[in-house]
This record gives structure tokens, sequence and C-alpha cells, in this order.
């Protein structure tokens, strides 16, 4: 392999050997979010070709068990659900072309939960005791008045569950069960002058909440609401002299905002205004050329975050020999396009 190439072999091998370090600091502390970790690597070794090098059943078995009752999953077996970790499962399961294994009612019904639960914040009800009140009401009328989404029974609100809420439902076949002009209303409501948008009105613009809110609103046919100069100039002020990009100004490049950058940019269709020669040239340049895995800057240690973040950024530079990724659901496109399109 020459200096400069993906060392993509490698990083299949570090993908694959993760889950069997059970014991490693790295599995210890992201215990709680192992959902996330299984999306970000399985993810990875589709864009690379190489889904089929572990076992789909053993997987798909392992997500249900993080199923509640509720409906909604949690990060691992025996955790609380929250709505991040209900859309993992949604979409490693997409992955794997085994969505019918879902009751995508009793997972949608879930994911209203989240929406209400902010509607009654002081509320020490149960998640069960919602799920009963839920069955009884209207489920129009329990939408956040303003449209927002909260991601769990304790009703943090951000527009990062807009996006979740908004992409799992989509995926499910069920968006049309929330009230997508409110949900729309109040991710315009967090744009800012500067063009970007921010986790709740009035927050600082961030390229991660950017995503978030222009992906939502790519997914509802709603990106005619954002001034797409104005988002483009500032995300691409985001590149710095390395080629990286970095999530706010004056911050580090991070390989993780090769993703929330360049996807919003191409969905805005202002990409060409980046150095994508200099970008690959710094994810390149974060490798373990050795043993695998990305990091966030050169030098640093690897994880499975930013080895996924890196290779979809990859992706979207169109670098040579990688699948294509959808900018707005961070799946394949042949996944995108076999859940909607029903194309095999």
């Amino acid at each position: 392999m020459q200096m400069g190439e993906l060392a993509a072999d490698e990083h299949v091998k570090y993908i694959l050997s993760v889950e069997k370090r059970k014991d490693s600091l790295e599995s210890v502390v992201s215990e709680h979010l192992r959902m996330n970790g299984v999306y970000w690597g399985l993810t990875t070794l589709d864009i690379l070709g190489k889904l089929d090098a572990v076992d789909s059943n053993e997987v798909i078995q392992w997500i249900m068990k993080c199923q509640h009752e509720s409906g909604g999953f949690a990060g691992n077996i025996g955790h609380d659900p929250h709505i991040l970790y209900t859309l993992s499962a949604v979409q490693t399961l997409a992955l794997f072309d085994k969505l019918d294994v879902l009751d995508a009612d009793a997972v949608s019904n879930c994911i209203f939960l989240f929406v209400i639960c902010f509607y009654a914040p002081n509320s020490h009800a149960s998640l069960e005791t919602l799920s009963l009140s839920f069955f009884k009401s209207d489920i129009a009328g329990l939408q956040n008045e303003d449209g927002s989404f909260s991601g769990d029974m304790w009703g943090e609100v951000d527009t990062r569950f807009s996006y979740i809420g908004i992409s799992c439902l989509a995926l499910l076949h069920r968006l049309h069960k929330i009230n997508v002009e409110k949900a729309v209303d109040y991710i315009v409501s967090c744009k800012n002058v500067d063009g970007g948008f921010g986790c709740t009105p009035g927050g600082e613009s961030h390229a991660g909440q950017i995503f978030c809110c222009v992906g939502a609103l790519a997914i509802t046919g709603s990106l005619h609401h954002v001034d797409k100069d104005l988002l483009g100039w500032w995300l691409c002020e985001r590149q710095v002299k390395s080629g990286g990009l970095n999530g706010r100004p004056e911050k580090l490049p991070d390989v993780c905002y090769s993703w929330w950058v360049l996807s919003s940019l191409i969905m805005i269709d202002r990409v060409h205004w980046i150095n994508k020669e200099k970008l690959i040239k710094f994810i390149l340049s974060c490798q373990d050329t050795e043993n695998g895995g990305i990091s966030d800057r050169p030098d640093d240690a690897v994880d499975v975050f930013h080895t996924y973040f890196g290779v979809a950024g990859l992706s979207l530079l169109e670098y040579g020999g990688l699948k294509a990724i959808d900018p707005a659901y961070a799946l394949p496109v042949d996944v995108v396009n076999r859940v909607f399109l029903g194309k095999k």
C-alpha cells in the first residue's frame, strides 16, 4: 500500500476486532452506547463492501434483545431506551434488509412518546405509564406544541432529536404519523443570522446541528427554508490550512466533520466550495495504516466513531472503491433505495 491510500483491509480487521475486546477501556467506557458503535462499525464495513464479514443473525438477535417493551431501543441490553439508539437499531436492521423483524407501529409509537415527554417535563410518570396514556390519546395531540422532539422520558429537547425522529419514522414509512409541518417550523426557528442552525432557538451554529437540521429538512422536502449561499459560505469556512474541517470557528479540525460538514454541503449543492483533495489528504493522514482505524487528528488514538465518519467522508468525496452513501440518511445509497424503492 502506498502512502496516501486508504488502508481498507486494516480498517476491516480493526472493526471486526473491536467487539472481541470487551474488556478493553474503549469497550468498557462505551458500553452504554454500543448500539451506536454497532451502527458505525457495520456501516463502515458496508461502505467498504465487507458487511458479509459479520454474522448478521447474531447481530440482529442482539439488537432485538435491546428493545424495550415500550418499542424503543437501548444502547445495550438492560439499559434505558432513547431515540438515538432507536435510530441506530433501525439503521442497522436496514443494512441487513431486516426491517421486517420490527413492529414498525410499536417503534414509531415509542418515538411519539419521546416527542411528548417534553410536553409534561415535570411529570414523574414512568415510560410504561406514558405508554398507557399514549394509547388512550390522539397521536396528533401528543406532539409538542412547538413541533420539537425529546430524546427520552427526561425531556431534553434538541434539533438532533428532530432529525433522529424524522429519519427513523421515514425509514419505517411512518412519517405521516407526526405533524411534519410543525416539526419543520421548529427546525426553521433554530436558524441563525449566519445561515446555520443551533440545538434550540438562539443556540450557537454548529456543524453537527446543521447536519441534523439540513438532513431533516431534506427528508421532509423542505430545503427551500435554507439560505444555501449563506449557509454554504459558513460551512466552507470550516476548512482549515491542513485541509481538515472543524465544527465551529477557531476550533481544531476533526475527521468527524468530514461527515457533518460535507453531507450538509452536498444537500445544499455547495460541496464544490471546499478543496476536496486537501480534505482527502487530511482524512488519510489520520489512519493507523498498520493496525487499522481512523482518529480525529493525525497521531491520535483511533476509534470506531472516527473510523466511520472518516470512511463515510471519503465516500461523500467519491474516493475510489467505496460504496456511495446517502448524505441525509447516513446509510449506503443502495440500502436507502431498497427501503424506499424496493430495489435489491
